[in-house]
């Protein structure tokens, strides 16, 4: 066996699929001692998506050794759909083997499935990302961006995000009318930590993004009560879901260069 590991609630790996499959067909899933991770771009090249759940939120994490894992994400999304709700789920993996196996048991462990899933030839190259110290950092409700994303679609498709010292600013200029959504840096009141917007501003920055993107982002929401947009001039945009205490999604997003 090279792989086996059980994750104690299998929803969260449903939840990161459904978050990156309408972005990324297919990818290389890369199994090490640290844990389960994915990189990989959309299908057009425009964004790119890194994620993982490190080995200590597998209960146990066996990878005897370093190992690549070709996956088409809907037919794992597929899978992963025959999972109840409360199921854990394993994972089985040989070495040279061209399927996965996942196992899906219930609570009590009345029930129990078995999945075996095609594995494909993938090429990809792994693509460095590099260290950003990003100048502006907003960490925000992760359905407040939703919402926000959601509702400036209808005027437009760029959308400009602004980050000062005070707010943080998200404005539409598109061919019906523009739009503009102002948040300011406000503490949580008690027990509600997740609705706090705080800003981190070292030098104001101002880019705007293909709003597409950003609403494919979005449907990581589910992942984490918050999100974090990390941007500095002239780079990509990150946004990133923490998963629980185990691990994160990340996007990257590379902001438009404005018309003069």
């Amino acid at each position: 066996m090279v792989v086996e590991a059980v994750l104690k609630n299998g929803d969260l790996l449903r939840k990161v699929i459904g978050a990156i499959s309408d972005l990324v067909t297919d990818g290389n899933f890369d199994c090490t001692q640290n844990g389960l991770s994915l990189q990989a771009m959309d299908s057009s090249h425009v964004s790119l998506v890194s994620m993982i759940i490190r080995s200590d939120g597998f209960d146990p994490w066996r990878c005897d050794s370093e190992c690549q894992m070709g996956i088409h994400l809907d037919h794992l999304g597929k899978v992963l759909k025959c999972m109840g709700a409360k199921d854990e789920l394993e994972l089985k993996y040989k070495e040279g083997s061209d399927e996965a196996e996942f196992v899906f048991r219930s609570p009590e462990e009345d029930k129990v499935a078995h999945f075996n899933l095609k594995l494909m030839e993938i090429d990809s190259e792994h693509l460095g990302i590099p260290d950003t110290d990003y100048k502006s950092t907003v960490k925000m409700s992760s359905s407040e961006f939703q919402r926000i994303c959601k509702d400036l679609a209808v005027l437009g498709d760029t959308l400009t995000i602004g980050v000062n010292k005070d707010d943080v600013q998200f404005s539409v200029n598109g061919e019906i009318g523009k739009g503009e959504m102002t948040l300011r840096s406000s503490t949580a009141s008690d027990g509600a930590e997740d609705e706090a917007t705080d800003i981190d501003c070292k030098e104001p920055v101002k880019l705007t993004f293909a709003m597409r993107y950003l609403n494919f982002f979005t449907k990581a929401t589910n992942l984490s009560k918050s999100v974090q947009l990390s941007m500095s001039p002239e780079v990509p945009l990150m946004v990133e879901y923490q998963i629980d205490e185990v691990g994160y999604v990340r996007y990257y997003l590379a902001p438009k260069i404005e018309d003069e």
